[in-house]
């Protein structure tokens, strides 16, 4: 065991080396665009949504397009080549590429190249204190609290652009992430679907395509992660604390619920004991079209609030430990309490209650206030802008 850690250390070391040398002597690829969301755990998301606005663009014809993947390749359209994260031709495109898009931080042994353009996409409006906001650390790997800070400065200070997804956005991220360079202050590229697709044809059709019942509505359950349940590096337990018996006693008639968990989050449940009333998907596939097709949506703490408000459809809160997460794990930048656009429930037999009573209906006030102050620049061509804005200064 000890000799298989020091030679997994060793070949470590020795690839940071490699890509150093490549990243000093190589000459950068001016036709070379390298992508990846959830750090190579799916094809989703800002990066996506932009990567399939460039094939609508033929834009694919004329660059390099890289995307990595982090056990399985992806099913992606357009003209592209797909490299296992973390391998020798990872590291020669980082080394090499003109373009680099993610939704995430990247290691921090990368450097990023003077004559390169680094596109930090993010993956959505904070409800939760982020970075240098935070007060403590949970998270694995994280040893205290100023190392982690600093960490992270170091980081987004090697984003050329930004993108928010709102005014409050702008300015969380210029503060928490000392960002100094520009925002892109487009809406969120990955929305754009939310506009394009929002129809009975479209919503059937991805419902065919993910094998649901056209017949049965759809509950979506999206938690967010928590940061002291952690099993490894990048790895969180799946730790809701739903009652899924009485949830399918309460609604199986009607509706299918979809679970959806954070890319960081590793679930090892038996889910076929529900008989077909639950279904997981894991990230490959995209959030986007789950969003579409459901007709409610079970949150917490997640940013998947901020995206699914855009099609103005009921929201539940699920916040079973409410008290410590606000107080504890990371803290709110709003009080979320007296401003979520839908009712908050502590316990299973409470969002049942409130479900069936259909207590959202008494947010109305609220969810136009919430969708006002976080949606006012998503719209069906961010993915174009942001494009226009990356190409055309780089005097395409």
């Amino acid at each position: 065991m000890i000799i298989k850690a020091f030679a997994r250390k060793t070949a470590k070391a020795a690839c940071i080396v490699l890509y150093r040398i490549m990243n000093f002597v190589l000459p950068v690829n001016s036709r070379l665009i390298v992508l990846s969301s959830s750090v190579a755990k799916s094809y989703s998301g800002n990066p996506k949504a932009l990567y399939e606005e460039l094939v609508r663009e033929g834009l694919d014809n004329e660059y390099q397009c890289v995307w990595f993947y982090e056990k399985h390749a992806f099913d992606i359209p357009g003209r592209h080549i797909q490299v296992k994260y973390g391998r020798l031709k990872y590291l020669f495109y980082m080394a090499t590429a003109k373009f680099l898009i993610f939704d995430a931080r990247q290691p921090e042994f990368l450097r990023k190249r003077s004559k390169s353009i680094y596109l930090q996409t993010w993956h959505g409006t904070p409800l939760k204190k982020l970075a240098l906001d935070m007060d403590t650390v949970f998270m694995a790997g994280e040893t205290d609290i100023e190392s982690y800070k600093e960490s992270f400065r170091k980081n987004a200070s090697t984003w050329d652009y930004l993108i928010s997804q709102n005014p409050f956005s702008t300015e969380t991220f210029r503060r928490a992430f000392d960002f100094k360079k520009e925002m892109l202050e487009t809406g969120y590229p990955r929305n754009d679907s939310l506009f394009r697709h929002n129809n009975p044809d479209d919503i059937k059709e991805i419902k065919n395509k993910l094998g649901i019942d056209e017949n049965k509505k759809v509950m979506l359950y999206a938690p967010t992660w928590r940061d002291d349940s952690s099993f490894g590096l990048g790895r969180y337990r799946y730790t809701a604390e739903l009652n899924i018996d009485a949830m399918k006693e309460a609604f199986s008639d009607e509706y299918i619920l979809i679970i959806k968990h954070h890319y960081l989050v590793e679930d090892n449940t038996d889910w076929t004991v529900y008989d077909g009333y639950v279904r997981v998907f894991d990230q490959t596939v995209d959030i986007a079209q789950m969003y579409l097709i459901a007709d409610i949506l079970i949150t917490d703490y997640s940013s998947v609030m901020f995206d699914y408000s855009i099609l103005k459809r009921p929201m539940y809160f699920y916040c079973y430990d409410l008290e410590r997460y606000k107080d504890v794990l990371r803290g709110f930048y709003f009080d979320f309490e007296n401003n979520a656009p839908g009712p908050i429930s502590l316990s299973t037999t409470e969002l049942i209650e409130d479900i069936k009573n259909e207590k959202h209906a008494a947010y109305s006030d609220k969810y136009a206030e919430f969708v006002s102050l976080y949606n006012p620049w998503d719209n069906i061509n961010s993915s174009k802008n942001v494009l226009d804005v990356i190409f055309k200064r780089d005097g395409r």
